[in-house]
């Protein structure tokens, strides 16, 4: 059995089990069910899907009453929770915990069913300028915050300035950075270098509200959200409440972006919250109507959470076929792909659970993440996220055919499927529309396989469609990776092994329009081997600080020159097929990261350059002509246009 296969069979065995999750809880018979409602009450039964002729009992109203009642009937039984039709606002988050184990959350069959983590806002005025306010109890005495918000099923942009691109600041940062396994900063950064930062005079001011003003300080690969404790305007100085992931300058970075003031209004469509007067504040879309509108503000960080112990994991619990939306995130900086935030969905300590058939949508930290052995995220979709759509850790966890995109929209270092762990398997999922890598993976014996990706690496640098750091034994097979494009920095690629992978295998994978198709940094001893790389323009496989590489039956396809950086990382040569529009095939030696000189790289059976003779690649589906050198050369068809979510 393949491992797609498996996975399939592991899906359809799992979609078809009673509810609990992995089938250990025992027959039908021995199952009680519990119903969710608009029109419930939470004192009745909860047992009757609909209210009963009497008035006197039918559904609970609130899906906390039905988890109450759950638990009460203890482990022994198989017990299940279907909620029906209808809009549910949650002030806190749903917990389960090792009392719940067995327990399935799913929507009724057929049914629309959408858990809010928030409460709607009313009552809005004009507020001149063309805006809208309404007051919201708690932001002005500091007891309710949010970074998002949903206005009419959209996630609206907040205040912005500037109203594009980004300012530039004055600090400056000249530490090496010694690499993330080297030890990072060769000095490590004061306190002051963390929580302050030099503006120019003409940018910002006296007039700043430091109590709304929050501030995206860019580094390389993440950002900086964090809030205000002070401006200085005779210093020009700002200092953050709390301190940023890296100081503004390093890596040479000096953009940043200032938000949530009245002063970056000036788009319809944003808004700010107004702290100082406790207040919702928007600017309308055309034609809409505040009247009318539907307006929803985050107030937890997680909708449902999974909380097991080491001790006392939570197991065989299903969540099923619902919606979730709205949650928010506190103002502090997210790390790396923004990972220190909550998931709508969040699981610690979980065990043989499934998350499927889900749609979350318009949250502001991430949309799933999971932790534990033996857990299947399958078949959702995760869409409009303030951070990442999917992270996972752990064993034997399975993340399939799922649909990804729209993610990082307020942290743009986020990742959409992001995790590791070890025997883990990434399999036919779509990601794309994101603004840093599309999928990244360490751990041990994982595989990525049969992926979708495209258009990835649209604002941050150093990443690529999948990324992997620090993995052992990893498979990157069979993904179809398209329209990455290179805007700057560190650059974007399409396949990257970073610092200390080892034993990892790269093949049967295609990537078009992709300049830098494959990367690899400080690592050693891996394969890449019957890939399709196509660029319309000029083509570079890099290996800084790389050795003990096999580079064998691949086509390089390039519209321009191909170059290779530090090709001495390649112990293994033979049978590729390397094709210049140029006819021009370079390589230049590196000392570290310094070119130091270059040469032609001469055409010979190890490296033929001639046209491959492609018929057909734009669909994912390899054709090779009848007299290609391809075949000569023994180099395998590829066909990876069934890459993302099987029906």
């Amino acid at each position: 059995m393949t491992v797609a296969s498996a996975v399939i069979h592991f899906i359809t065995l799992t979609m078809s089990l009673p509810p609990g999750g992995t089938g250990v809880a025992g027959d039908m018979a021995n199952t009680i069910t519990f119903y969710v409602a608009p029109n419930g009450n939470d004192v009745w039964s909860g047992r009757l899907a609909r209210p009963d002729a009497s008035g006197r009992d039918g559904p609970f109203a609130t899906l906390h009453a039905a988890c109450r009642a759950a638990r009460q009937v203890g482990t022994l039984r198989q017990r299940n929770i279907v909620v029906r039709e209808g809009d549910y606002f949650l002030g806190e988050p749903v917990l389960l915990t090792h009392e719940d184990n067995g327990l399935t959350i799913e929507a009724a069959g057929g049914e629309r069913i959408c858990l809010y983590g928030g409460r709607e806002v009313s009552l809005w005025e004009p507020d001149g300028d063309g805006l809208y306010a309404a007051a919201v109890a708690g932001v002005k005495e500091g007891t309710w915050d949010f970074r998002a918000l949903i206005v009419n099923g959209r996630y609206c942009s907040r205040a912005r300035l500037p109203e594009t691109g980004f300012l530039e600041h004055a600090s400056v940062f000249d530490v090496p950075w010694m690499s993330t396994t080297g030890g990072g900063w060769k000095r490590k950064p004061t306190e002051a270098e963390l929580t302050t930062m030099q503006y120019k005079p003409e940018d910002l001011g006296p007039w700043l509200d430091v109590r709304n003003a929050e501030i995206t300080v860019y580094h390389m690969w993440d950002e900086s959200l964090i809030g205000l404790a002070a401006n200085d305007p005779d210093s020009h100085t700002l200092t953050f409440s709390t301190p940023s992931g890296h100081p503004p300058g390093a890596f040479g970075v000096k953009k940043y972006v200032v938000w949530n003031v009245r002063e970056g209004m000036t788009r319809p469509g944003r808004w700010y919250l107004d702290r100082t007067r406790g207040k919702v504040v928007y600017r309308p879309l055309p034609g809409e109507a505040m009247s009318e509108a539907r307006v929803i503000a985050p107030a937890v960080e997680s909708i449902i959470t999974l909380k097991g112990t080491r001790d006392h994991p939570v197991k065989d619990i299903a969540i099923r076929n619902l919606m979730l939306s709205a949650t928010t995130t506190p103002l502090r900086a997210g790390g790396f792909g923004a990972g220190r935030f909550d998931g709508a969905i969040t699981a610690t300590n979980a065990e043989n659970c499934t998350f499927a058939g889900l749609e979350i949508l318009n949250v502001g930290g991430q949309a799933i993440k999971v932790s534990g052995s033996n857990l299947l995220v399958g078949q959702c979709h995760t869409h409009h996220v303030g951070a990442c759509g999917i992270r996972f850790n752990g064993d034997g966890i399975r993340i399939a055919d799922n649909e990804v995109h729209d993610v990082g929209l307020t942290y743009p270092s986020a990742i959409a499927l992001t995790g590791g762990g070890k025997d883990c398997c990434v399999t036919h999922n779509h990601v794309y529309r994101t603004p840093y890598s599309a999928v990244t993976c360490g751990g041990q014996g994982n595989i990525l396989e049969g992926n979708r990706i495209h258009h990835a690496m649209q604002e941050l640098h150093d990443g690529a469609g999948i990324y992997c750091f620090g993995g052992k034994g990893l498979v990157l097979r069979g993904n179809f990776i398209y329209d990455i494009v290179d805007t700057g920095g560190y650059g974007a690629s399409a396949y990257y092994l970073d610092e200390q992978c080892e034993g990892c295998t790269v093949e049967k994978n295609l990537s078009i329009n992709v300049a830098r198709p494959s990367h690899n940094h400080m690592a050693k001893n891996n394969t890449i081997r019957n890939n399709v790389f196509v660029s319309d323009g000029d083509m570079q496989i890099t290996f800084p600080r790389s050795s003990g590489y096999t580079f064998e039956e691949n086509v390089l396809y390039a519209g321009g020159r191909i170059t290779f950086d530090n090709y001495e990382g390649i112990t293994t040569a033979a049978a590729n097929i390397l094709f210049s529009g140029e006819g021009k095939v370079e390589c230049r030696k590196l000392d570290q990261y310094s070119r130091i000189g270059s040469y032609a790289l001469e055409p010979n059976r190890t490296n033929a350059q001639t046209d491959p003779l492609l018929t057909a690649y734009r669909l994912g589906k390899i054709e090779f002509a009848p007299d290609s050198p391809s075949r000569e050369l023994g180099i395998e068809p590829i066909d990876v246009s069934d890459a993302g979510p099987r029906p």
